[in-house]
């Protein structure tokens, strides 16, 4: 029996689902440097303003951006909970304002060697995530490489960053390309909203994005909409410097409050009622079951 078969098995058996799924948002950009963890963690704390219970799971495994902004470094990670049977709640590392964060390690690449007792382990502790958070956001490594397109084909809601140079928009266009031709890619169960970032206003936000939509509608099968705008901002690098996101360092900051008004959108029900919640047991399950 291989692996994918094990998994299906494993959460048919499963015992009824006790719990709300959590929202699964992964965050990626088809470059570095565009500012996809500044966005991860900015929204993590709107959605804390918000009520919500947020866990943040760092998949850029070459780099260490978001426990840098947490000013923390994570005494556990992924490969703990796999490899030497910790809790969920023992890899959890919090940070401001109770945002939990998870690191991936290298545990996710070494998750398509494991036996069916690992597996039955995993897929039950990640189902645990569902009781402590109401939203988990995925913060990807950048680029169109096959750990970031699993995670991308895994999830149901996506959120490109990119910025008005023109080598972001380039990649940007080629990580949508890439999707689009993954076998396993499914565009009528995904969303992928574009956030332009680094803007001067809302006309160069729109026009990011006019130029982005128009190379995809022509060329491409993969649907994507608008979500908003992060203006460029100097209180924003000093807050990074501070290893502090903007949102906590100046709320009232252009970049903050527009990620507030990113959150908002985000957390609007009549606008996102047609997302399906995958929870994160099945979020990973998924991206195993394609190896």
């Amino acid at each position: 029996m291989d692996q994918a078969e094990q998994l299906r098995r494993i959460i048919k058996g499963s015992a009824p689902q006790r719990r709300p799924l959590a929202r699964v948002i992964t965050v990626t950009s088809g470059k570095g440097g565009v500012g996809k963890s500044n966005t991860a963690i900015n929204l993590a704390i709107q959605f804390r303003r918000m009520g919500q219970k947020v866990i943040i799971l760092d998949a850029d495994f070459g780099l260490a951006n978001i426990e840098i902004m947490f000013g923390a470094v994570p005494k556990h990670n992924l490969c703990d909970l796999i490899y030497q049977r910790m809790g969920i709640k023992d890899i959890i590392t919090w940070g401001p304002m109770e945002v939990g964060f998870i690191s991936g390690g290298s545990g996710i690449s070494g998750m398509s060697n494991l036996n069916r007792d690992e597996l039955s382990y995993i897929v039950e502790s990640l189902s645990e995530l569902d009781e402590i958070a109401d939203t988990i956001i995925v913060d990807t490594s950048a680029g169109i490489a096959d750990a970031v397109l699993e995670f991308l084909v895994a999830s149901g809601e996506i959120l490109l960053v990119t910025t008005p140079e023109p080598t972001s928009i380039t990649d940007s266009y080629s990580l949508l390309k890439a999707l689009g031709r993954n076998p396993h890619f499914r565009p009528e169960m995904t969303q992928i909203r574009v956030i332009a970032n680094k803007v001067s206003d809302a006309n160069e936000a729109r026009a990011l994005y006019a130029k982005l939509e128009t190379v995809v509608n022509k060329y491409l099968k993969v649907p994507i909409s608008y979500l908003g705008m992060i203006p460029q901002d100097p209180q924003l690098a000093r807050a990074v410097m501070q290893q502090m996101p903007v949102s906590l360092d100046n709320p009232k900051a252009r970049a903050a409050v527009a990620y507030e008004i990113l959150a908002a959108k985000l957390t609007n029900r009549e606008l996102n009622k047609t997302i399906p919640r995958r929870g994160m047991a099945e979020f990973f399950s998924y991206i195993m079951s394609k190896k």
